[in-house]
């Protein structure tokens, strides 16, 4: 058994924790470029004790999920100002956007030198600047991962920067800073974090520490994502999500995705739904289909236990099955009322080109038993609608 784990050099979680940022930047030397979401104001207070505090800072504001152009342009920004440590406050788009900007800081070149598929893929040569990730939605586990996920609308696809050297110097989460989130917005992100933990649990790659960490974050989203839906000023449920999400990104970060994520890439640059609806609808015929693939090519496989633990973990049942998890997914993606990709501009034709994208995709390789591409045109087909 080989496995290794690396996350943020410190994480700190706890409600109205978001307070130590401040203390945090001025322990930094030099200006500090903070990347927001579209609603800036909402840190005033924070950003005005930085300034209290002596802390010399840029803002930039990243509006919806981040293009390249948008990376580039902030990068452009925080050289242009001389900046010297990056601090993101928002969700998965604003984290990965300034996880881009901090390792661009010390690092010579274009962002195309070092992205995956459209530019040259080269790796980093150096670690990134001091970079601070204050989430505040409770799905991607950002800020303890090691990539950043940028769209490319001309090509229609979306593409990962990766590098280890791109891990938060502090993961600062607070789930306070989750309770304004919308019921839809809860949805989608949570959809991804319950995702994320299933596809690292049953992953290939998966090792004893992530399938602790993974069981835990199984049974908070199992018991609070409907629970923190119907009801967003529950409290325990938030703070259950928020975890889930860390665990989530914890556990990406050290093994692998799967199918899911596989075609959620794809899919996501070809239409417009939010990455956490795309894996929502997936995952239930993603989960299918694996079982059913396993029984048929690799019966003695460890991992059709692992698909049933899932079920137990979610439900709460000892003697549910991975049937019955599917049937707890179906429910919960029911309740949380999501439509179909159709609704989002899926269209028959352009399945073929996803399936053969999703083929490809390296969170596929993450998958537990390879999937023909039959068996990926009838998981798109049943999540179409």
């Amino acid at each position: 058994m080989r496995f290794e784990f690396a996350t943020a050099r410190r994480i700190v979680f706890g409600p109205r924790l978001a307070e130590k940022l401040p203390a945090i930047t001025a322990g930094f030397a030099g200006r500090v470029f903070v990347v927001l979401g579209a609603t800036p104001e909402r840190f005033g207070s924070l950003l005005g004790e930085m300034t209290a505090q002596g802390v010399e800072y840029e803002t930039f504001g990243v509006a919806g999920e981040p293009t390249v152009e948008t990376a580039q342009s902030a990068v452009a920004s925080a050289r242009a100002v001389g900046a010297d440590a990056v601090v993101a406050i928002g969700g998965g788009s604003v984290i990965d956007t300034g996880k881009v900007v901090a390792a661009m800081l010390t690092n010579e070149g274009d962002l195309l030198d070092y992205l995956e598929v459209v530019g040259a893929g080269e790796p980093l040569e150096h670690g990134s600047a001091p970079f601070v990730a204050v989430p505040t939605t409770a799905g991607t586990g950002a800020e303890v991962t090691s990539n950043a996920v940028l769209s490319v609308p001309e090509h229609r696809v979306k593409v990962s920067m990766r590098s280890p050297f791109m891990l938060p110097q502090v993961a600062l989460v607070d789930p306070v800073l989750t309770h304004s989130m919308p019921p839809e917005l809860t949805a989608s992100t949570g959809l991804d974090a319950l995702t994320q933990l299933i596809e690292v649990f049953v992953s290939s790659k998966a090792n004893p520490l992530t399938d602790g960490i993974c069981r835990e974050g199984l049974v908070r989203a199992g018991r609070s994502l409907q629970r923190v839906f119907l009801d967003g000023r529950d409290v325990e449920a938030r703070r259950d999500m928020v975890l889930a999400s860390l665990f989530s990104g914890l556990g990406l970060a050290n093994a692998k995705l799967g199918a899911v994520h596989g075609f959620a890439g794809p899919v996501g640059g070809l239409i417009g739904a939010p990455h956490g609806v795309i894996c929502g609808k997936l995952l239930p015929y993603v989960m299918e289909t694996n079982v059913r693939a396993l029984r048929d090519r690799a019966p003695d496989s460890p991992v059709l236990g692992r698909f049933d633990e899932v079920a137990r973990l979610l439900t709460g049942e000892e003697r549910a099955g991975a049937s019955e998890a599917v049937t707890w997914i179906h429910a919960l993606c029911e309740t949380l009322r999501l439509p179909g990709l159709r609704n989002y501009g899926l269209t028959d034709d352009v399945m073929p080109v996803a399936v053969e994208k999703a083929r490809k995709a390296s969170s596929m390789k993450g998958n537990p038993v390879e999937l023909t591409v039959a068996e990926l045109s009838g998981i798109l087909t049943a999540a179409i609608d």
